[in-house]
């Protein structure tokens, strides 16, 4: 079964919202078994977006409107239905009467705004979507062999009628077969590295298939099977699996919707373990990203922000001398950092971040997105040096992320 999105909406045309229907949309009907081949946007106006329904309606067997259903003019949708599958538009009493009552409820009136009326108008031979949560119902018509569903804009609206009443619809008229995904996350490898990694995979899928996603240092793979339940999914993914986790394990460190400060945080708890954190360069990040986590009082003792030289002296102990001799963006300091903040704080760990995230401030020989990690522990203190390139808020993000991949690497020695 052949499904389309039409997402209506000038303001999505603008770029003024993000669209997160589409996603909810095309994810949800994955999970039912059901292809999205195809997504348009089109702004509010009925030529244009009655084309883009003929031609949906030409190429696939279930399609999803988003937007269009309020009262006032340029909310068309009701309208480009109508025309396209030649049903013309009724008046639905039941649906106007629980408007009324709506609006009688929520506002004290005895009229509603009489805009609102057209909110009871449906193409003939629909069912009404029932909308809990606000104004607009929805419907769905069914029509020589098509099925055009319409659903508010409003997402909470969107994603209440999409679960309570069209997901069952689409369920009864789906393949039996349901989409299975299972996500794999990586740091510390590029996704062409990875690629070439598991190249044969790659070359030799067909069920599961497997695709790459890059993004902000992180890269993901999906594996997706369709089965008859979740449970055979995951069964059939397995083997694959667990063949990309013995190639891979230095670097694959969570599945699904696991995020690498939790799985950082989960090890320092199941080995009770405390730790202190001593930031530069990136100005209390590591410590904004750990505090995400819940539960993180159990093991974060400290954070220490110091941006400047003097700060890194009074707080943590590094020496003067130190930083004349070899700046505050070296490996010498990034290990001051770290043992001071873990000496005073009198933690297990301390983890200490210092560096250059531009876009002044580099040399030939310090270039902008020259970090230094260090983590201090008992028995030793590691010291690592990065080099990134990108904006300020780039170099940030991906010196908090290895500091957290030190952390968790932790976890395998």
């Amino acid at each position: 079964m052949r499904a389309e999105l039409v997402m209506i909406g000038t303001e999505l045309l603008l770029g003024e919202i993000v669209d997160t229907n589409a996603t909810f949309l095309a994810r949800n009907l994955a999970g039912l078994g059901i292809d999205v081949f195809f997504k348009s946007t089109v702004g509010d106006n009925l030529q244009r977006g009655s084309e883009v329904l003929a031609e949906a309606v030409k190429r696939s067997d279930v399609i999803i409107i988003s937007g269009g259903l309020g009262p006032t003019e340029d909310d068309l949708t009701r309208e480009i239905v109508a025309e396209v599958m030649h049903s013309p538009l009724q008046e639905d009493k039941g649906a106007l009467e629980e408007l009324e009552t709506w609006f009688a409820q929520r506002y004290g009136q005895s009229h509603m705004p009489v805009h609102n009326r057209k909110q009871a108008l449906f193409p003939a031979g629909s069912k009404i979507i029932p909308n809990p949560i606000g104004t607009a119902p929805g419907f769905y018509l069914e029509k020589d062999g098509k099925m055009v569903i319409a659903l508010p804009g409003v997402s909470q609206e969107l994603k209440t009628m999409f679960s309570e009443t069209v997901a069952p619809v689409l369920a009864q008229k789906g393949t039996g077969q349901i989409l299975v995904t299972r996500n794999l996350h990586f740091v510390g490898i590029g996704e062409s590295r990875l690629a070439e990694v598991l190249g044969d995979l790659l070359h030799e899928q067909s069920n599961p298939t497997l695709a790459l996603y890059a993004s902000g240092g992180i890269v993901r793979i999906r594996l997706a099977c369709k089965a008859e339940s979740r449970e055979e999914g995951l069964e059939i993914m397995a083997p694959v699996e667990r063949e990309i986790r013995s190639r891979t394990k230095e670097f694959l460190y969570g599945t699904d919707g696991q995020s690498l400060e939790e799985v950082a945080a989960q090890f320092l708890v199941e080995k009770k373990l405390t730790l202190a954190l001593a930031e530069s360069c990136t100005g209390g990040l590591i410590g904004h990203l750990l505090t995400n986590v819940p539960g993180s009082s159990a093991f974060l003792n400290r954070g220490y922000v110091v941006y400047s030289n003097q700060a890194k002296v009074d707080d943590l102990g590094v020496r003067p001398e130190t930083l004349e001799k070899f700046g505050a963006v070296s490996e010498q300091c990034a290990r001051e950092m770290a043992e001071g903040a873990r000496d005073r704080a009198q933690t297990d760990l301390a983890l200490a971040v210092t560096g250059i995230a531009g876009p002044t401030g580099g040399t030939p020989d310090k270039p902008v997105g020259l970090v230094y990690i260090s983590l201090a522990s008992a028995g030793d203190t590691i010291v690592q040096r990065h080099v990134w390139k990108g904006s300020r808020e780039q170099i940030k993000n991906r010196t908090a992320l290895m500091a957290l991949r030190l952390l968790w690497q932790l976890s395998a020695t």
